[in-house]
């Protein structure tokens, strides 16, 4: 970004915080690795909206799903054994999760009930999912990123397509994180954490990709890009963890708009809302609270 003056600054607010009852610091195996063995409350992560203006959020240490109301309430939908971390609403309104600990998993959001999809890609476990995309056509791209990084480059995407078949789709990705797909231009984008970038992947109509470049690079940090999404014109809105801040590039990767955290500067993904055009909302982990951003026009929602 430094080929490029400063972007304008938008200030997000705080819409809703995670409620008192749930905010008990704990430890745990994740814990112990991927927060330094400090004691936490919780990693808010994978907002999705569903029909009825609900707002889905997952904790990932502890196996929680959230369901937030329109007007910021919260209610407990399940706490399982796992380590959720991306999450989309299907058609039928059940969710999708990409869990760290048991992989691609199904659950109920009227029951609770958690049901495993995939576990493992021909009989070799994964590494450890991270977030996922949901096409118009049904398929789904999802990141298995486990602890890899630039010492460890072994990073996977995988596609599960709308009859059942999960193959693989790319490796190699030093920490592969957030994605989206445009479906207008045939394109996979994929933020790179570790990296420090947003990777773009080129869609063939058989399923495979190649001549794959970066998109974009962030200026670094302590975190990096986590969850992204597109705006409706195939411009891309990155959070950038660590950094307290969501970065918009339009299609040609020209940064257009910064938008800044009033709270804590681990934002780790974003959800467009269904009812309000230019409404974006972000998951802030570090004070556990939900902010949001209202874009002026024309950085409308991306149509998914």
């Amino acid at each position: 970004m430094s080929f490029f003056a400063p972007p304008p600054q938008l200030a997000a607010r705080v819409h809703t915080r995670l409620p008192d009852a749930y905010r008990t610091p704990r430890q745990n195996e994740w814990t112990r690795v991927n927060a330094q063995g400090r004691a936490i409350h919780s990693l808010l992560e994978g907002p999705a909206f569903d029909a009825q203006g609900h707002l889905y959020v997952v904790d990932v240490p502890f196996g929680r799903v959230f369901r937030i109301d329109p007007a910021g309430q919260w209610t407990l939908v399940t706490e399982y054994d796992g380590w959720p971390n991306g999450l989309k609403v299907r058609a039928d309104g059940s969710l999708l999760i990409t869990d760290y600990k048991r992989g691609l998993l199904s659950v109920d959001p009227a029951s609770g009930q958690v049901q495993p999809l995939f576990e493992r890609y021909l009989s070799e476990g994964f590494k450890g999912l991270n977030d996922l995309y949901l096409t118009r056509s049904g398929d789904v791209y999802f990141t298995d990123q486990g602890q890899s990084g630039l010492q460890d480059p072994t990073g996977r995407v995988y596609r599960l397509s709308a009859q059942g078949t999960l193959t693989l789709f790319a490796q190699g990705i030093p920490s592969p994180n957030g994605l989206v797909v445009d479906e207008e231009r045939q394109l996979l984008y994929v933020a790179v954490t570790r990296a420090q970038q947003i990777w773009r992947y080129p869609l063939h109509d058989n399923g495979q990709t190649s001549k794959v470049g970066v998109f974009a690079n962030l200026h670094g940090g302590p975190g990096g890009p986590d969850g992204i999404t597109l705006d409706a014109d195939g411009g891309l809105l990155v959070a950038h963890a660590g950094f307290g801040a969501v970065w918009h590039f339009d299609r040609w990767a020209q940064p257009q708009l910064r938008i800044d955290s009033p709270a804590g500067r681990i934002v780790t993904n974003l959800a467009w809302s269904k009812a309000e055009p230019g409404a974006l909302f972000i998951t802030e982990a570090e004070d556990a609270c939900i902010l949001r951003a209202d874009l002026p026009a024309p950085l409308t929602r991306h149509a998914p």
